[in-house]
């Protein structure tokens, strides 16, 4: 069986965050309880941010280290999400233009809650292990964000649905896969999926969102389990606790990782309090680091989790690291791969650290003016234009050059520019191809 998995991988937390903590006590929230949630900071995205601007600037600084001749072999771009902005055509065309990528692509967009991720990362595996097209690559990017407001529930939607404004993030992670997996080479055919119709929540318009709270939590858990035994059955003598050196989660919150995890290691390992308490610590914890910047990514959570896991966790040799994914509605899949320390020392250079240290922190009146103007671009925007002083702390102005900024929409079609900004030039930046750039010569 070839090798496959992620060859490269990043993630691009936006431009700005706020203060959780500072954001329970503007609500005037139970901050005890929010303490035991695991949350930290949330990522809020600016006017000139979309779900495209997030996938290009997590994908560029991949696709620019490529040689050319690697770069025209991406043969299939996915993008996961739950927040398009158009209900037929693709962000993939979007992010395809702006990256600059071969126009023999095929191009594609997945939406199923925030197991859209793993749908893309699977098909894109079995794309490569099928060797239809023999060395070719896929780009599979995750991009969400959350401008949406909370839905009024009736009878079935009115358990408590605070946590949605401190725990909704927006972010976005882009994953090169290919047969040269230096980052997390997967096992194939470990796999254990499980999936039921339930209406824990949903997106019922296009930019708002309702659930129960309660009915979430439960199915997370129920399919954690559900998943693994799955696994264990197609995978000869797996024990939860000593097979997987690190685990993985998509995390809404890490306070919900931290019960799913408690729950299993009862379950399947009848460990005791302490004993969990220290295993989460050591095989859980690595993986939280970056989720608890960004707040629930959806689509991408459980990749921010594993790019959490590869640059935080000790890596003296191979680990094998399990993964959980979940998406409301309901689809989930455990399944797992291998990282090494020469795949940690590839994506530690990518600086996800830094990038997350460098946002500008916002403070509440900024916050609160945000959310003011927040149905100015939304779903099915037909014209707009980007008026800079919206944007807080002088962040174009200050920001790096070459990130990618939502200018204007004319007629429903989005336009976008590199950011000219003082900051330090990303590297290798620059403008699409030509509609012809794409012909060998």
């Amino acid at each position: 069986m070839p090798s496959v998995g992620i060859e490269a991988m990043n993630v691009f937390g936006g431009s700005a965050f706020l203060d959780v903590m500072q954001l329970i006590s503007h609500r005037r929230l139970d901050s005890a309880r929010f303490e035991n949630l695991l949350m930290r900071q949330k990522t809020v995205a600016l006017p000139c941010e979309d779900p495209v601007t997030f996938g290009v600037n997590a994908a560029k600084p991949i696709v620019d280290a490529l040689p050319e001749a690697e770069k025209d072999r991406i043969e299939l771009l996915i993008t996961c999400t739950e927040s398009g902005i158009d209900f037929g055509k693709s962000l993939s065309t979007y992010i395809h233009h702006y990256l600059g990528l071969s126009r023999n692509c095929r191009l594609l967009e997945i939406k199923n809650a925030c197991y859209s991720g793993t749908a893309g990362f699977q098909m894109a595996v079995n794309f490569v292990l099928s060797q239809a097209s023999p060395g070719a690559k896929a780009l599979v990017v995750t991009t969400d964000i959350s401008r949406f407001t909370v839905v009024e529930g009736g009878d079935a939607l009115t358990e408590d649905w605070s946590f949605a404004e401190p725990s909704s993030g927006a972010g976005a992670t882009a994953m090169l896969i290919s047969d040269t997996p230096h980052i997390f080479q997967v096992d194939v055919g470990a796999n254990g999926y499980y999936g039921h119709e339930v209406m824990d929540t949903c997106r019922p318009t296009a930019d708002s969102e309702a659930g129960d709270a309660d009915l979430s939590l439960m199915s997370y858990l129920d399919c954690c389990e559900q998943t693994f035994l799955e696994y264990q059955r197609r995978v000869a003598d797996v024990d939860y606790r000593d097979s997987f050196q690190y685990l993985a989660f998509h995390t809404p919150f890490g306070g919900m990782v931290k019960g799913a995890h408690r729950t299993m290691m009862r379950k399947m390992t009848k460990s005791r309090r302490d004993d969990i308490e220290a295993d989460f610590e050591r095989r859980v914890s690595p993986g939280l680091r970056y989720c608890q910047r960004t707040g629930n990514i959806m689509g991408g959570t459980v990749y921010l989790s594993l790019a959490g896991t590869i640059d935080n966790a000790r890596f003296d040799t191979a680990q094998r690291i399990g993964v959980f994914s979940y998406g409301s509605g309901c689809c989930s899949e455990f399944y797992s791969g291998v990282a090494t320390p020469e795949g940690q020392r590839r994506l530690r250079a990518m600086g996800i650290s830094r990038h997350l240290d460098d946002r500008h922190s916002l403070s509440i009146e900024e916050y609160e003016r945000l959310l003011t103007g927040n149905g100015a671009v939304s779903f099915g925007t037909r014209n707009w234009k980007l008026d800079e002083s919206h944007v807080p702390g002088q962040v174009l102005a200050s920001g790096p050059k070459g990130r990618l900024v939502l200018e204007r929409i004319h007629e429903f079609h989005r336009e976008y520019r590199w950011n000219q900004g003082a900051g330090t030039e990303l590297p290798r930046q620059g403008q699409p191809r030509t509609a012809y750039a794409w012909v060998k010569e």
